[in-house]
């Protein structure tokens, strides 16, 4: 195996967080500053599988109240715990983030519950 590819395999298994580092490391050792074009080549590769390991928080959005708005009014008053008033001004102004930073599990059950009421639900 060429040097080159070693160094490849080594930068495939940096986190995000070593990248950063590594690309400071090389412009303080040699005096340069890294060109945008490296930087998003490198990056997104690294990035992806680590932002998709680590997401543990979830944001369940309204994108649609549907047909049977009064049933998702209900729905989201329990989920929520706001008044009739306010649960109806969220659904009025969809899209809006019913739940933020909630576990998958939660933000499964929130986006299963305002499904069965009519509603069209985003978790993210």
């Amino acid at each position: 195996m060429s040097k080159t590819a070693e160094i490849l395999e080594a930068v495939k298994g940096l986190t995000v967080l070593e990248l950063a580092e590594l690309v400071k490391a090389f412009e303080e050792e040699f005096g340069v500053s890294a060109a945008a074009p490296v930087a998003v080549t490198a990056a997104p590769g690294a990035a992806a599988p680590a932002a998709a390991a680590e997401q543990t928080e979830f944001d369940v959005i309204l994108t649609s109240a549907g047909g049977s708005k009064i049933n998702v009014i209900k729905v989201v008053r329990e989920v929520t715990s706001l008044g009739l008033k306010e649960a109806k001004d969220l659904v009025d102004n969809a899209p809006k983030a019913i739940k933020e930073k909630v576990s998958k599990d939660d933000a499964e059950a929130i986006k299963t519950k305002l499904t069965e009421a009519g509603a069209t639900v985003e978790v993210k």
